[in-house]
């Protein structure tokens, strides 16, 4: 049965909108492609502390973004993908043709300066105007030859309800925080705007298959409006290089989740090989809905961070974007500049002038930074008649009621307070509704003492970075005669804002609080010349230097990093909807064949078969873990032929596995990872560990019991070798945290005791050191070899960490010739995933099936008997 919760992408791509009430479930695809070069040599971790895996960094070509080394991108393509194109386009006054030029206000036209000189670069998205359909071929022939742009030209009905509807009435007022408590603030959510949504993410993904050479191509995926291209791509082409970068905040997950499509969206960015956030707070607040919704933990390394999604490494990449240095150094060159500027010196007549640049939009604040002013006013009456707040607010599209409202009360505030405070020739507050040009906004940056942002949530807002380069001056702009620039300028920022951990110069507030913000506004100006100057040079030193050529070199730096091992591996296409996923393996990783183990079973003569428990024998969803007859009866089979030695090798107690086998009196069991072994059900227990000392329990457990009573859900697990403890059920964030902080915690306390300290899939454990099923492994092999019984089949299946060391030691063993030199080696994970196994089964089903084929196979062939003896194989007699 499909999974209600997922869309059919293949429904969709049919015009079937009504598949999006159903969706995808399991599934099966295939992939291929060209070797790369082989892998280098990896180095062991010491400790692993978060589920998951990293691809082993490259030293030699992992450097910063500054470094010399020439990127290999150097003749490779790169294709970025936003809802607008960095082009303009308006019909031409005599109504023939249309007219096209660059829009270099646009961040994408300018993200080509990062990129190594001979990158072709290739622009899609949609075009901001309204071209007829019969014109639409020639507008896009024309965009292409002249701009190397391919637009996606939406049907008007389709654009409204994916922009208008989904984009700006679910996504944005979300991503920014907002409920959708009323009509008027995103109101409930419309399937029908999903549809849309997909629809057109669909309709890009078909313009981007025209001209994509997936071999070699770099795809570049701009914000929230494309959230759902990644899975059309990844399904289409499953080593297709695909990166994405958000321009707006990330909500934490308790906003985030209450968003119906939310796991579809979240699986379609785990797509792409690279995300970008431009801080560290919006990256977190993904990584936690990653954790809590999709169970995928986070893991960083060497500075990276990286999320294992089914072989993929999916990189979160942190980079503010800057602006283009070379464009506003430009501007400030521009001839009336200096007018200008004279002009506004004349007009406020030597009064220190507060500014803010803002779109009319409910989340930038300016209600309550005029509030803010008002108040400072008041408290602070020395700035009456010397203080003015500029305040220019960018008209928005749309006519939209909560806009409307907001205007009013602006204007109603504006209007009080210059009736309060001004007097002739001076107006306290300027609103200024329209849109400025580059050169007026200059202007005004010059000749403002301080700027004032106070949006209540910002993607980034570059509008303190332009100030501060205008406030750096050109020499003689400021009249003074001075050849030497201003270098002065203060900065009131909200701390919700983007680009606020970024200038640690600013003076942060939190908007809502009016009077401290009013505080900020009075020290902003009060402070000293000097005091000034300081934070300013600070702030031009980051701004000068994370320009957006640096964020775009920078980014494309990681994006071929986190690519680079794209054609080493083998990849498949599971799932529909998007559940769909890539699953990538390594080349020399297979699926165990039934018909292949059993040939090499039926020509072995001495076989060992070491089997997990828990995941391998039963699935780990499974409240009963008790083995049913079927797998009793399957290993009195396995055990009654004279050639085979079969064990569970398990991390559980000796109590319960000796309880549930009880009815297998030839079954070897090794508990507890090894540290209890006994070979047949009459043979006593042995102790595999040379000290029976546990003394150090009575250190653990204490500080196991004081994580568990401050971690609700967690519990711990007491064995006689080893103590557990377990956080699966409490909250994914804390226990992760209270997890590591164990971690360090139990590795002091117990820094001189006989033991190790791991952290597994939601467990902390500390056990005496050697003890491992790698460890059970080697002692079964080599009692075999001193015996005169060399193994010549060994089969080993595991689903856990804990298994990787099982199937590590077997292929050492192999290497030092403690089995025959022809032996059939059959090391088994079960489930698709990153493993030191070469061969895979998919579930526990699977692992039955296959036995079950073995034991069919002894049967048919009777009991054999070893060259040795005539009796059941013991620890003695082996």
């Amino acid at each position: 049965m499909f999974s209600r919760s997922y869309t059919n992408l293949l429904d969709l791509a049919n015009g079937n909108l009504s598949a999006l009430d159903y969706g995808g479930g399991g599934g099966g695809g295939g992939g291929g492609g060209s070797a790369g070069r082989p892998p280098r040599a990896r180095r062991m971790q010491r400790t692993m502390t978060t589920p998951g895996t990293l691809v082993e960094l490259d030293e030699e070509r992992a450097g910063s973004v500054a470094s010399d080394v020439q990127s290999s991108l150097a003749g490779d393509r790169l294709i970025v993908v936003a809802n607008t194109l960095p082009v303009r386009g308006e019909r031409r006054a005599d109504g023939r043709g249309w007219s096209l030029a660059w829009d270099e206000d646009s961040l994408l036209f300018h993200l080509r300066d990062g990129l190594p000189d001979d990158m072709e670069v290739l622009y899609v998205g949609s075009l901001r105007a309204d071209v007829p359909p019969a014109e639409q071929d020639e507008v896009a022939q024309a965009l292409l030859e002249r701009f190397r742009c391919v637009p996606a030209f939406l049907p008007k009905d389709l654009c409204d309800r994916f922009y208008h509807g989904f984009c700006k009435q679910t996504l944005w007022p979300l991503f920014h925080y907002m409920l959708p408590f009323a009509p008027d603030h995103g109101g409930r959510f419309d399937r029908s705007q999903w549809e849309a949504y997909v629809l057109a993410n669909k309709l890009f993904s078909q313009r981007i298959i025209e001209v994509l050479n997936p071999e070699d191509d770099y795809v570049w995926i701009h914000d929230y409006h494309l959230l759902a291209l990644p899975s059309f791509l990844r399904r289409r082409f499953n080593r297709l290089r695909i990166g994405f970068f958000l321009h707006s905040p990330f909500p934490s997950s308790e906003l985030y989740r209450s968003l119906p499509v939310r796991d579809e969206i979240l699986k379609s960015l785990l797509n792409c090989d690279l995300i970008g956030f431009h801080t560290f707070d919006y990256a977190r607040h993904f990584l936690s809905c990653c954790s809590r919704m999709l169970g995928i933990e986070y893991q960083s390394k060497r500075g990276y961070i990286g999320l294992d999604y089914f072989g993929r490494t999916v990189g979160i990449k942190i980079m503010p974007v800057g602006i283009n240095m070379v464009q506003l150094q430009s501007l400030l060159q521009q001839p009336d500049l200096e007018q200008q500027v004279a002009e506004l010196r004349k007009q406020f007549n030597r009064k220190t002038v507060l500014l803010g640049v803002d779109d009319m939009d409910i989340f930038k604040g300016i209600d309550l930074k005029i509030l803010a002013f008002e108040q400072m006013l008041k408290m602070h009456p020395k700035w009456q008649g010397r203080a003015v707040l500029v305040q220019i607010a960018n008209p928005k599209g749309g006519s939209r009621k909560d806009l409307e409202v907001l205007q009013a009360e602006i204007e109603e505030s504006c209007e009080r307070i210059n009736n309060q405070f001004g007097r002739p020739g001076y107006s306290p507050v300027v609103l200024i509704n329209r849109t400025l040009s580059s050169v007026e906004r200059m202007a005004y940056y010059t000749v403002a003492e301080c700027v004032v942002v106070t949006a209540v949530r910002d993607g980034m807002n570059l509008t303190p970075y332009e100030y501060i380069v205008c406030r750096q001056g050109i020499p003689g702009l400021d009249g003074s005669g001075d050849d030497r620039p201003r270098g002065k300028s203060m900065l009131v920022v909200s701390e919700f804002i983007g680009c606020s951990p970024s200038l640690s110069g600013a003076i942060r507030v939190n908007p809502w609080n009016i009077e401290t913000t009013a505080e900020a506004m009075n020290e902003s100006i009060a402070l000293s010349d000097n005091e000034k100057q300081l934070r300013h040079e600070k702030h031009y030193r980051y701004v000068s230097s994370h320009d957006v050529a640096y964020w775009s070199k920078s980014f494309i730096h990681d994006f071929e990093r986190s690519c680079r091992d794209h054609f080493r591996r083998r990849c498949w296409g599971v799932g529909l909807g998007f559940g769909f996923r890539v699953v990538a393996l390594d080349r020399n990783f297979k699926k165990l064949t039934v018909d292949s183990i059993v040939a090499d079973y039926k020509k072995s003569k001495s076989r060992v078969i070491l089997l997990d428990y828990d995941g391998t024998l039963v699935p780990q969803t499974t409240m009963n873990k008790t083995p049913n007859e079927t797998v009793v009866s399957m290993m009195n089979t396995l055990c009654a032929d004279k050639n085979n030695v079969v064990f569970i090798v398990s991390g559980r107690g000796r109590d319960s596995l000796e309880k549930w086998f009880h009815p297998c009196p030839e079954l070897g069991i090794a508990a507890e990872h090894g540290y209890f072994m006994r070979w047949t059900r009459d043979e006593q227990w042995q102790i595999q560990n040379q000290t029976t000392e546990f003394g150090w329990m009575q250190m653990a457990e204490p500080v196991m019991k004081l994580y568990t009573e401050a971690t609700d859900g967690s519990y711990i697990e007491t064995k006689e070798s080893a103590l557990v403890w377990h956080h699966q059920d409490a909250d994914p964030g804390f226990g992760s945290s209270q997890a590591k902080e164990m971690l360090d915690h139990l590795e002091s306390v117990l820094a001189n005791e006989p033991v190790s300290v791991k952290s597994g899939q939601h467990i902390v454990e500390v056990k005496p050191q050697a003890v491992s099923k790698g460890f059970v492994a080697e002692k079964i092999l080599s009692t075999l070899m001193e015996k005169g019984r060399q193994a010549d089949f060994v089969l080993c299946i595991g689903d856990d960490r804990s298994d990787e060391d099982m199937f590590e030691k077997i292929a050492d063993i192999m290497r030092r010739s403690m089995v025959d030199p022809d032996t059939s080696l059959y090391a088994c994970t079960v489930g698709q995933k990153p493993s030191k196994a070469i061969y895979y089964l998919d579930d526990a089903n699977d692992v039955l099936n296959m036995l079950e084929a073995l034991a069919d196979a002894s049967e048919e062939a009777g009991s054999g008997s070893p060259e040795s003896t005539d009796e059941p194989c013991t620890l003695e007699q082996a």
